[in-house]
């Protein structure tokens, strides 16, 4: 039998040879003390408490975690979630994604949440229209307010095949609602043969299959515009006290950071349900996401965000303490440019509120960044594609499709950075056989 502690030095080793190959800046003292945590056998138990900053989550996703914002995504936190109703609705709020791992995405993208919400009620219909009402009113109220914007909501999906305006949406597809359908409780579109077809808000909700909300908020912590959503899981109480999942699925746990230690009771009440196959499962949706932004949305950043997740829960350290290490790099600042990207795509849509300056703003500090953290024939090519779509932003108004020069420098930007992340992913030959894999 080997010595765990041999094998996590030659790990460690590995590693350190391929960072050093391909200029990446490595903790050696801190990547040693991930690979070891993570190889210690596991507790009874796959959940860790912290008793101090009063949060919890999976004991993998914990290591990841670093409390220093954690107040500012509590407050944040408040004008994503939603509220208990004793005796009829329980909940419990957790940060996912880069904000969930911020202890080694030091330059993270959105503040994603996930909330778990559980309905009591007498039946499913009556679970379904309590979903309804208490989405429609968190839209109104957060609909627009001095730092934030909400940009779509999704609730249900499309009884049949429809048209609207000029886009064309297949039966089954997922339904984003603006703040006017939403008010109005409908969405007109036509029929392929020309007929009116009018979706209901309500009708809607009875098969709410994917739920979330996405909003704009101007962040004054990192003093940028940030994209915060909220990803539902709701599931329906019945009066024998069986858990039903409205959208036949109920999520695993195995990403998230949840704020409220009061909300442990629900929690907890919820994941003895959570499937048997739940990791299995999880890991095949990763793959899935990870096959998706390598061979089609091609985006090498976010599967590399993909790829860390698998590598953890599936007991390949050395790929993720590799993984671990870029996204700490000071050079993984790049990744930011798709938070800008989206910026730009929704600030460009019609009737947006988000001013122009809000977006040129953010191209400035980006371009900053670049400046203080590159250096060499890299900090100058990417500062050249950041310039050429920086002055495009000039002529760019809020609202109106994005100009054609934006278009160009936009595309050199994004594969400037696709090439960035795919040099450094490919350069440690065990990611390299994983990706190829995908590829061929």
């Amino acid at each position: 039998m080997s010595d765990p502690q041999t094998k996590t030095s030659a790990e460690l080793q590995r590693i350190m040879e391929s960072a050093h190959r391909m200029g990446i800046e490595l903790d050696e003292s801190e990547a040693l003390q991930w690979l070891t945590a993570m190889a210690v056998e596991k507790s009874d138990s796959d959940i860790t408490f912290d008793e101090r900053q009063g949060v919890f989550g999976h004991r993998v996703t914990m290591l990841d975690f670093s409390p220093e914002d954690l107040a500012h995504f509590r407050e944040l936190g408040k004008l994503v979630e939603f509220n208990d109703v004793p005796g009829k609705i329980e909940t419990a709020l957790a940060l996912s994604g880069s904000a969930a791992q911020s202890k080694i995405q030091t330059y993270p993208g959105d503040a994603d949440y996930f909330e778990r919400i559980n309905i009591i009620a007498k039946s499913r219909d009556a679970a379904c229209q309590i979903l309804a009402d208490m989405m429609r009113d968190k839209a109104l109220k957060t609909s627009k307010g001095a730092t934030h914007q909400l940009m779509e909501v999704r609730l249900g999906s499309y009884p049949q095949d429809v048209i609207i305006g000029d886009h064309a949406y297949k039966k089954g597809t997922p339904i984003s609602w603006s703040v006017e359908e939403i008010r109005a409780k409908e969405i007109k579109a036509q029929s392929p043969e020309g007929e009116v077809v009018t979706i209901s808000w309500d009708k809607a909700a009875r098969d709410p299959g994917w739920c979330k909300l996405d909003w704009v908020v101007a962040d004054p912590v990192r003093e940028n515009l940030v994209n915060a959503s909220n990803m539902l899981d709701v599931t329906w109480e019945t009066p024998e006290g069986n858990i039903i999942p409205l959208d036949g699925y109920l999520d695993s746990y195995f990403q998230e950071v949840y704020l409220d230690a009061d909300s442990i009771p629900i929690f907890s009440k919820l994941a003895q349900h959570v499937s048997a196959n739940a990791l299995d499962e999880y890991v095949e949706q990763l793959e899935n996401e990870v096959s998706k932004y390598l061979t089609k949305s091609i985006n090498y950043g976010k599967a590399a965000k993909r790829m860390y997740n698998v590598f953890r829960l599936t007991g390949r350290y050395e790929e993720a303490a590799f993984v671990r290490e870029l996204f700490d790099e000071p050079t993984t600042m790049l990744y930011q440019v798709w938070a800008l990207m989206r910026t730009m795509d929704e600030c460009s849509q019609p009737n947006s509120n988000i001013p122009i300056e809000s977006v040129q703003a953010q191209a400035d500090k980006l371009i900053i960044s670049v400046v203080d953290t590159l250096e060499g024939d890299q900090e100058t090519l990417v500062v050249s594609y950041l310039l050429r779509l920086r002055d495009g932003l000039e002529d760019q108004k809020s609202g109106q499709a994005l100009n054609n020069e934006v278009e160009t420098a936009r595309a050199e930007v994004i594969n400037i950075v696709n090439n960035f992340f795919y040099e450094r992913l490919t350069g440690f030959p065990k990611i390299k056989d994983y990706m190829d894999a995908f590829q061929h």
